[in-house]
């Protein structure tokens, strides 16, 4: 850790170099917007000059890293950092889960009521405890952006199908690994699932994008 970063205070700029590597569209302007939002508060001196703790650098990375991995609201993301204040726990740097409500899905997804509820009839997002998880906000991200060529959620239900297939060929895979009980199991069930997963993405696009040429003629 540089000697910044094990500083009592940092200065706005000191603040704005710890997290250009990681965020070079960080801008000093940015942060005082935050803070004009709510969601820093950074100690003054008596002479006005903002500072910066270890714990306002950690929760910028927490606010950075939910706007740039899952496209929250900034709305949304103060939601979730008062949830944490209200329970003892350090924030960190890792993106939250994205737990959404059914008004938040819909402003996040940048789509409207009768989508959202389109997409439910045909099975392609579904709320957990009437909550909406980071799959349902890109799926829901993604049938937003197909409407705008014409393609509604009614058209995606083979697509669904052929999803719920090929999750039955990661179970067929990763089944004996489950019932050996042993230590680590889990996680290399995880692991293998996750590797399947990828080559069966790559297949599909592989074949989506053969099958295009073969419509364009090419």
């Amino acid at each position: 850790m540089s000697a910044q970063a094990v500083r009592a205070f940092m200065s706005i700029g000191e603040v704005l170099a710890l997290l250009q590597g990681e965020f070079p569209d960080i801008t000093v302007s940015k942060i005082r917007f935050l803070e004009g939002e709510g969601l820093i508060e950074p100690q003054r001196s008596p002479s006005g000059y903002r500072k910066f703790t270890h714990t306002d650098v950690e929760r910028l990375r927490y606010i950075l890293t939910a706007q740039r991995d899952h496209y929250l609201p900034l709305r949304v993301i103060k939601d979730h950092l008062d949830g944490q204040a209200a329970r003892p726990r350090e924030v960190t740097g890792e993106a939250p889960p994205v737990r959404l409500s059914r008004e938040e899905l819909i402003e996040a997804a940048g789509i409207d009521e009768e989508t959202l509820a389109e997409m439910e009839s045909f099975g392609l997002v579904a709320p957990v405890a009437r909550r909406y998880d980071a799959e349902a906000l890109e799926a829901a991200r993604s049938v937003g952006a197909l409407a705008r060529f014409g393609v509604q959620a009614r058209h995606l239900r083979a697509l669904k199908a052929a999803v719920e297939r090929e999750a039955a060929l990661v179970e067929q895979a990763v089944a004996p690994i489950m019932r050996r009980r042993a230590p680590g199991a889990i996680g290399q069930a995880d692991e293998t699932a996750r590797e399947i997963s990828g080559h069966l993405q790559e297949l599909h696009n592989a074949l989506l994008r053969g099958s295009v040429r073969g419509i364009l003629g090419r």
